[in-house]
């Protein structure tokens, strides 16, 4: 099939900012696009060749949006996956399957999935509720500490707490959840893999994440991890791992913890383009919203080698302010040289919502992590009333 500058038509669910830099890649191939997004200000709007605002949960809205394109892809695992099945099912191309997507979707039964095939994790329960994991605690078949998750619709830190005593769960909400081993960690690493439709597949170098130690988000992405080649080469054997059980195609970016005695644990994973790659756009040979779109499209895959060392702030709304966005110093950080900055068009900002991220490249890692503190430290995402 031709793809570029023709009349194919590629349809992306969800609208948000993964989207909307997705489209950079398919705005420099020449590819139709089309969006479905529920918000009416989704930062994706602009960039596509036809946006529908829809609900991604609806099952005729999702089914009738894939009647319009000639295949179908995500920026966003929260999608009716009843509709993809039918889809596919009718031959529309779906990637990643919607088979894959209900393994990783709900927390548990990814947690499940990976002990069943052998891949090395924390130790887990489920739970249907709250009520259910209090009963249990009482019984002592859960110990405190732990981390509680809910199992479907976390983003972000949001759906995610350590539990350091029973009064911990008295405001978390009554859905089903997992209970989580609490795992003594040196660093959070992560992988990219992609993998197109024919069975190519490359990783990207591992990466270090920090995270903010209230908000549980990602606060800098370092690239390359400044961890030794043993443990580089491990954490690689085990993402290949997971990717291949998996059988995704696109992008599976999966996240995993090095503890003290440099055992590697899948945390968790993600199938599409995610915060942890944002740094390819600048520093990498191909960056892994063009590597999605060629694996998708079963094109070959670009080099996931970088180019120079990468560090991504992200940019999120500072504490105490809501309303109408303002970059406080965001001239300031443009003037270093190396630092590009990412707005996703968000007009709103509120405590923690992320609203963009900063990239530094630099050949020293050392100054590159030094800049992204000034960054860091400089630009505020503000609003005009606190």
């Amino acid at each position: 099939m031709n793809y570029f500058s023709s009349d194919f038509k590629l349809g992306i669910l969800g609208g948000g900012q993964l989207g909307k830099m997705l489209l950079a890649e398919t705005r420099k191939f020449d590819i139709q696009t089309y969006i479905l997004d529920p918000s009416e200000e989704a930062p994706s709007q602009f960039g596509a060749s036809k946006f529908i605002q829809g609900n991604l949960m609806d099952f005729e809205t999702v089914y009738n949006f894939g009647k319009l394109v000639n295949l179908l892809t995500i920026e966003i695992e929260n999608v009716n996956l009843d509709a993809l099945e039918k889809l596919e099912n009718e031959g529309l191309p779906v990637y990643p399957s919607p088979k894959t997507l209900r393994l990783i979707q709900n927390k548990g039964s990814q947690k499940d999935f990976y002990v069943t095939n052998d891949i090395p994790t924390s130790t887990h329960q489920r739970f249907s509720d709250i009520e259910t994991l209090k009963s249990a605690i009482t019984l002592n078949a859960v110990k405190i500490p732990f981390v509680w998750k809910c199992a479907q619709f976390g983003y972000d830190g949001n759906g995610v707490k350590i539990v350091r005593s029973s009064s911990d769960l008295d405001n978390l909400p009554n859905v089903e959840c997992i209970a989580e081993e609490v795992i003594a960690f040196k660093n959070e690493l992560a992988v990219i893999v992609a993998r197109s439709v024919s069975g190519e597949v490359k990783t990207y170098p591992v990466v270090e994440m920090e995270f903010h130690p209230e908000a549980n988000q990602v606060e800098y992405v370092i690239c390359p991890a400044r961890i030794d080649e043993k443990v580089t080469q491990k954490v690689q054997e085990v993402a290949l791992q997971v990717s291949e059980k998996f059988n995704h195609v696109g992008l599976l970016a999966v996240e995993m913890f090095q503890t003290q005695d440099d055992k590697i644990l899948v945390n968790e994973v993600a199938p599409r383009p995610h915060n942890s790659g944002h740094h390819t756009i600048e520093a990498s040979y191909t960056s892994q919203f063009e590597n999605h779109l060629r694996a998708i499209l079963n094109l070959p895959l670009g080099n996931t080698d970088s180019k120079v060392a990468g560090i991504m702030v992200n940019l999120v709304g500072e504490e105490g302010f809501s309303g109408l966005v303002i970059y406080e110093n965001i001239e300031k950080i443009m003037a270093i040289n190396g630092v590009t900055p990412h707005i996703y068009g968000k007009r709103e900002t509120r405590p923690f919502r992320k609203m963009g991220h900063v990239t530094i490249v630099n050949q020293d890692m050392v100054e590159a992590r030094k800049i992204a503190e000034d960054v860091k430290n400089s630009i505020r995402v503000i609003s005009e009333i606190k």
